[in-house]
């Protein structure tokens, strides 16, 4: 079982062999698609007159405060326009995909984060209203498995519940990590733009979870999160998580290869 994660922007520009390519890993193998969009969100806040606002965590992390209007923004622009483009895309060559956002089902329960410190303008810490973003506190593995059980692909929206029942905006990458470890994937895949973690220009093809947590905040931003969630995945029990490149030909079964992509294992000699 493959979970992988494609960002919003990512989908455009996917290699033309992708989806034949995700239909033949398909053939042999669960796969669950977690994707996410925040490009488009950006885009379509900006057309809806509703300006963006990012804040930076103490450890560097770059997020997306999310209000109430931009949480129902995020909503209908993730779990409508870019999940229903992803599962038309699929169902157009052939895949029997099923479009859900983490609401449906409870598939993704959050805690609201109630307080959120963050450095402000004059370089100090700061503590603001958390807003409604989400801490992912329980993925609904069963759920999953049975539409998976059924031959379907699931391609889940990084929209959380909440226990007061809000939406919650959560992080693609770590929707990804949770969904991963809890239905017990041996894989998590994240497709993104390069091929892999750069270090000096040069890409780091393997790395032990171990170096992976020692190395991730010396990342900048968008890499950061993804060796996050990696190192999330492989705490939960996944086997490898590989962050591979999606505008190369067969993608998935390159990065499933090992072929010019960062994988993170754990260190097996200490087992």
């Amino acid at each position: 079982m493959i979970t992988i994660k494609i960002g919003g922007s990512v989908v455009d520009n996917l290699h033309s062999s992708t989806i034949a390519d995700i239909k033949k890993v398909s053939e042999s193998e669960g796969i669950i698609i977690v994707h996410g969009g925040g490009k488009e969100v950006t885009k379509v806040c900006e057309q809806l007159g509703k300006e963006p606002k990012f804040v930076t965590s103490p450890t560097g992390i770059k997020s997306r405060y999310t209000d109430k209007e931009t949480v129902e923004i995020f909503t209908m622009v993730m779990s409508g326009r870019i999940n229903k483009s992803i599962v038309q895309m699929l169902q157009k060559n052939g895949i029997n995909a099923i479009g859900l956002s983490g609401v449906d089902a409870k598939i993704i329960q959050a805690e609201r984060k109630k307080t959120l410190l963050i450095i402000n303008e004059k370089g100090r810490k700061q503590a603001i209203d958390g807003g409604y973003t989400g801490k992912i506190i329980h993925v609904n593995a069963t759920f999953i498995k049975s539409l998976l059980d059924q031959g379907l692909t699931p391609v889940i929206s990084p929209i959380a519940i909440s226990e007061e029942s809000d939406f919650l905006n959560v992080d693609g990458d770590r929707a990804a990590a949770y969904v991963a470890g809890s239905v017990g994937a041996d894989k998590v895949l994240f497709i993104t733009n390069v091929d892999g973690l750069l270090m000096d220009n040069k890409l780091v093809t393997k790395l032990t979870l171990a170096e992976a947590k020692e190395i991730r905040p010396k990342i900048g931003p968008g890499m950061e999160k993804k060796i996050l969630a990696s190192t999330e995945a492989l705490d939960m029990g996944v086997k490898e998580a590989i962050i591979a490149n999606g505008q190369r030909e067969n993608p998935i079964s390159s990065a499933i290869a090992h072929d010019n992509c960062t994988v993170i294992q754990h260190d097996w000699r200490w087992l």
